[in-house]
């Protein structure tokens, strides 16, 4: 029997089903996606749009709910914590994301390549990409005890350094929460970039080589116009994710000391459940909506209005 005698019938078959596909009734595909399309409504859908209406709402579940208009958000917005909880999500999202974008360009190019070694290296790196979130707070939140038995005071020990009170000092708690953040954010990084990377053709590399253009040369004026797609879409995703930064300050510090750590999403927390009042928290929940959809856009705007000056 031939090859083409051997894949007649698989031919054939593949055709029929084809045939079988196209013929079919055009609410068959949404047979298939009435489940997730259910899930979606159930838990995404139906949440938001009663977020929506208890945000213009004082929420009393035993009483009623009294409709209250815009003072929700004028609440918000003139509440000092409110404020500060904005201020210091801020301050995180502008350093998480330029550190880690950095950081994630500087592994892409050291660990780009097809060598076994470096498949190896690059997995290892990428491991907090694929760890839960509570996990990686976790752990951290041990390492960074503030008590001479805390990981990485013992190994400040070593080298002549007292013991430092990192999560416990108001001064110093922002920044340890923001260097956790690089450290999980910066091998996703990695990933897109060397995904950009090995889209650029080799042969302008080796062109400007030969014209005389330096490695830092090559770097501004192929590496970077050719990772333009790239530092989009995780700028983008950077945009989105820092205004929503929560389960890693929720578990190293739950917002303090004394407040010097709580973002946006914990006021949040701390206002729905804690204090429940529900109605000024969804109030803060639809304006964090409204601001990551601008920053969403204001990203994808300044990175396509960069990338076309390269």
């Amino acid at each position: 029997m031939t090859l083409t005698d051997a894949s007649t019938p698989a031919i054939a078959g593949a055709a029929k089903l084809r045939h079988s596909w196209r013929g079919a009734k055009p609410w068959v595909p949404w047979v298939f996606l009435a489940i997730p399309l259910l899930f979606a409504l159930v838990f995404k859908f139906i949440p938001l749009i009663e977020g929506i209406r208890m945000s213009f709402s004082k929420v009393q579940p035993l009483l009623g709910d009294q409709f209250t208009g815009f003072d929700n958000f004028a609440r918000v917005l003139t509440d000092s914590r409110f404020h500060e909880a904005f201020l210091h999500t801020v301050i995180l999202a502008v350093c998480q994301t330029i550190t880690a974008v950095a950081l994630g360009l500087i592994l892409a190019l050291l660990f780009e390549g097809a060598s076994r070694k470096l498949q190896i290296a690059r997995t290892v790196i990428f491991l907090p990409v694929v760890t839960a979130i509570a996990v990686i707070g976790e752990v951290w939140r041990l390492i960074l005890q503030p008590t001479d038995s805390g990981l990485l005071n013992t190994i400040l020990h070593w080298v002549g350094i007292s013991t430092q009170q990192m999560l416990s000092d108001e001064n110093s708690a922002l920044f340890w929460v923001g260097l956790v953040g690089v450290w999980a954010a910066a091998p996703y990084n990695m990933l897109i970039l060397l995904a950009g990377l090995v889209g650029i053709d080799r042969t302008l590399y080796e062109a400007a080589a030969v014209d005389g253009a330096g490695r830092w040369r090559r770097l501004y004026y192929i590496a970077l116009p050719g990772l333009r797609a790239s530092l989009s879409v995780i700028l983008t995703l950077a945009a989105i994710r820092s205004l929503r930064v929560f389960a890693e300050v929720f578990i190293l510090t739950g917002g303090g000391p004394a407040g010097s750590t709580e973002v946006w999403m914990t006021r949040i927390y701390s206002i729905g459940f804690d204090a429940n009042d529900l109605g000024l928290a969804s109030a803060a929940a639809l304006l964090l909506l409204l601001a990551t959809m601008i920053l969403t856009v204001l990203a994808r705007w300044l990175t396509n209005r960069k990338g076309a000056q390269l």
